[in-house]
């Protein structure tokens, strides 16, 4: 049975449009007052509750080790695990939940560190996952659903699977270490501009002519947009090495002497 979405229904509003007075918010005005960091997984529990049962569900809480479980008619169960902090431990928690129902929500506090900063890839690996995302905003912690846990079936992207062969095909050598940051990565655009800093080498020259030398159909663009600082419009369609192209012909010798060799290796066959 497909999962129905439980967004039908929001929390009622007094008539001035202020939110009623009920016990819980008490408690939530206690667990978040000034000097009071600290936000209990308890205090949670009754949002989600009141709203889930404005939806017509039956709620109980801890019911075979998950935090909240409703039942509404002969629909699939639906569970909920609360967490005052959204991580790992949370989603490994209600995918465990998956084997019971396909119902499967995690609840947590919108302010969330994590939430805010990734919000994007959180939901889209719980859409992934099968998991729906409750979250409780502001101070009266408004039950807020964010997705509701529905079957995925991911669409592969011909287009980036074409990029990812032709760099790997086009790339030589291999000149990264998996994992390292604060390091320029060896892309094949680099190993191309390198090609058109080797050309360049001995002079000014037209980009025709960088063309050529290099072997590299894209060398205008290379030229033109100049992204790291290595070449410099002597006039129009000429360039030269600047000081840092020169420098970068010194840092990179070995990666020029893997990109050149070739190259003149073929030149030999020939």
């Amino acid at each position: 049975m497909k999962p129905r979405s439980i967004r039908t229904v929001a929390t009622s509003r007094g008539k001035n449009g202020s939110l009623p007075a009920l016990p819980w918010r008490r408690d939530i005005h206690k667990a978040t007052g000034r000097g009071n960091v600290a936000i209990w997984e308890t205090v949670l529990y009754a949002p989600i509750c009141s709203y889930l049962k404005n939806q017509g569900y039956e709620v109980k809480g801890e019911v075979e080790h998950c935090d909240l479980v409703a039942i509404r008619g002969d629909e699939p169960p639906l569970i909920v695990e609360l967490k005052t902090k959204l991580n790992l431990e949370l989603i490994l928690q209600a995918a465990d939940r998956l084997i019971l129902t396909e119902s499967v929500y995690i609840a947590f506090p919108a302010s969330a560190a994590l939430w805010r900063r990734n919000w994007r890839r959180v939901r889209l690996l719980c859409r992934r996952l099968g998991i729906g995302i409750m979250t409780l905003d502001g101070r009266a912690f408004r039950v807020n659903v964010r997705l509701d846990p529905l079957p995925y079936r991911p669409i592969g992207s011909q287009v980036r699977r074409h990029r990812l062969l032709a760099e790997f095909e086009r790339r030589v050598g291999d000149a990264n270490i998996g994992g390292v940051t604060r390091k320029p990565i060896m892309t094949l655009y680099r190993q191309d501009a390198l090609r058109c800093v080797v050309a360049l080498a001995d002079g000014p020259l037209s980009i025709a002519d960088v063309r050529e030398a290099s072997q590299v159909t894209r060398a205008g663009g290379i030229l033109q947009k100049d992204h790291y600082g290595w070449f410099e419009r002597v006039r129009r369609g000429h360039y030269r090495l600047s000081q840092k192209g020169v420098n970068a012909s010194i840092g990179y010798a070995n990666v020029i002497s893997e990109l050149v060799t070739p190259h003149l290796q073929a030149g030999e066959r020939c």
